[in-house]
């Protein structure tokens, strides 16, 4: 079995948890996911399978949306709902509708983040969230992100003291923090913030419409009807180019081909065969101006 298989993530489990009872229920090892969700949040995590691993890492690296919540006036350990309140400031008047959606507005774009302390970075070879438990506080790198799209889903006049949260969509690149973009608005506004609720409503192509629950993938497993999405579609926002029966046999044997004239500015090349399958995914020669090396070989039998 190899393919895609789009897990809607239930909350309460890690990335790591359900790859492993992916790895029961399908009855194989080569299982891997496509960018970590925290176990608070819930959403679409692409699971790759067999031959599909080697795709995985284009597929972490692709665009992710998020639906959630912020919540003003309350902050955390962990810049969620799970973490233990460290700073209360109740709204004091009104914050406009106007003046959320400037802030959001400032949000569009190339901007910089600095990790939460409660996260994966490694920092002198140790992850920030062991450093955290261990109430040790360390200077944390910033990292560039970019956001893409960023707005809000609900319709209010302001928020105050007793209506103190709002809901929003937002489109972000790889190594995004919305628990941190959460903090940042709540600083912007003069407030201390928290994300209250997320909910990852899409990574890469794939979105909750394509999504299986786990109850779902046993009874399609039970009936023989479970279906995986090609490799294909995990690698869908990168440039193809189609190769004949000749080249496809170069290409498996890792051949140094030319760019073809129009294509020398992409990052990245994706080979297709006469049938559409993805043979390996190339990208432009380091040394050697006008030829591209492979960076995997996918199908090389």
């Amino acid at each position: 079995m190899e393919g895609i298989l789009p897990l809607w993530k239930p909350r309460g489990m890690t990335s790591h948890d359900c790859v492993f009872k992916i790895r029961k229920l399908l009855k194989t090892k080569k299982v891997g996911h496509t960018g970590t969700l925290d176990p608070d949040v819930d959403g679409v995590l692409p699971i790759c399978v067999g031959r599909a691993t080697k795709v995985a890492e284009y597929l972490t690296e692709s665009q992710k949306a998020y639906g959630g919540e912020v919540t003003i006036g309350t902050a955390t350990t962990t810049e969620d709902a799970s973490g233990e309140v460290v700073e209360k400031k109740p709204i004091i008047g009104q914050i406009t509708i106007e003046e959320l959606k400037e802030v959001l507005h400032g949000f569009h774009g190339e901007i910089t983040q600095v990790p939460p302390m409660f996260s994966a970075v490694k920092v002198n070879g140790k992850r920030l969230y062991e450093f955290a438990r261990q109430g040790i506080e360390v200077e944390r790198p910033e990292r560039t992100i970019t956001i893409y799209e960023f707005k809000l889903l609900d319709s209010f006049d302001f928020l105050d003291h007793n209506n103190n949260s709002f809901r929003f969509f937002v489109k972000a690149s790889k190594g995004t923090y919305v628990r941190t973009l959460a903090v940042d608005i709540g600083k912007a506004l003069g407030y201390p913030a928290h994300m209250s609720n997320l909910t990852r409503v899409a990574s890469g192509s794939f979105t909750s419409e394509d999504c299986l629950t786990f109850e779902e993938i046993q009874e399609r497993l039970e009936k023989g009807e479970l279906e995986l999405f090609p490799l294909e579609r995990a690698i869908s926002h990168l440039t193809k180019l189609k190769i004949n029966e000749k080249l496809e046999m170069q290409v498996k044997n890792g051949q140094v081909l030319s760019i073809p004239e129009g294509y020398e500015n992409e990052k990245r090349f994706v080979l297709l065969n006469n049938n559409n399958d993805c043979v390996a995914i190339y990208i432009p020669h380091p040394t050697k101006q006008g030829l591209m090396k492979p960076e995997k070989v996918i199908r090389n039998t």
